[in-house]
């Protein structure tokens, strides 16, 4: 049967590795739960259409039964009257009848089968569909842990890889080789300022010995010549 094959799907499945396979688990786990409430409207309705079979199937029996005992008394009362040939025709009814009531004994208890087979089904299919319902939110947060936790590792392997931690030592010394070099130039800066303040200082004092020497020379005046 189709439909108990379908259902016994749903029954084996493992919800944590529907999930774990699906890029979207959210909908998965929706629409496996989607799945087994409508497989499990369609199982109810097969039981109720079994058990209707069942009854009709036991009621076929009982009248047949019936229908062959009385026949046998038919066949008793044409014998009190004399009627043998009246007889054999009602014990060959009452014979058919048996036969009949056999046939669907037969099938009432293939029937009573499907019957329990459909109701196992049925209560299997309750039980994975409440299961799944109650883990449903539990086991898409731990599929978002385990994915979660999955890009931190990968992350962190891509860090250790070393290419990350050599561009920020290179990056570093990049930084600290220009901060070097302005400082060189901020003291070059300095430096030149220095010098010109000195050597401006030093044409000063040069200026200076020189104004004292001409002022001497020139207070000294020319030397007098010697009277005859």
């Amino acid at each position: 049967m189709a439909l108990l094959e379908r259902v016994s799907t749903l029954i084996r499945a493992n919800l944590n590795d529907l999930i774990d396979k699906a890029e979207e688990p959210e909908k998965m786990i929706k629409q496996v739960i989607l799945d087994m409430q409508n497989q499990l409207l369609q199982v109810k309705t097969q039981v109720a259409i079994a058990i209707a079979d069942q009854h009709l199937l036991m009621k076929k029996q009982k009248e047949n039964e019936d229908a062959a005992e009385q026949w046998v008394r038919k066949a008793e009362l044409a014998v009190d009257k004399g009627h043998d040939d009246l007889a054999r025709a009602a014990l060959e009814r009452s014979m058919t009848a048996k036969q009949m009531a056999a046939s669907f004994a037969e099938q009432v208890t293939d029937q009573t089968a499907q019957v329990e087979n459909l109701k196992t089904a049925l209560r299997k299919l309750d039980l994975k569909l409440q299961e799944a319902q109650s883990k449903s939110d539990v086991l898409i947060a731990q599929h978002r842990r385990s994915r979660a936790l999955s890009r931190a590792s990968d992350a962190q392997l891509k860090i250790g890889d070393g290419s990350k931690e050599a561009a920020f030592d290179r990056m570093k010394d990049r930084v600290s080789h220009e901060e070097a070099v302005s400082q060189a130039k901020s003291e070059m800066v300095v430096d030149n300022v220095d010098d010109r303040l000195a050597a401006l200082e030093k044409e000063e004092e040069i200026d200076k010995l020189l104004a004292e020497i001409k002022k001497k020379k020139s207070g000294a005046g020319s030397p007098v010549e010697p009277r005859p």
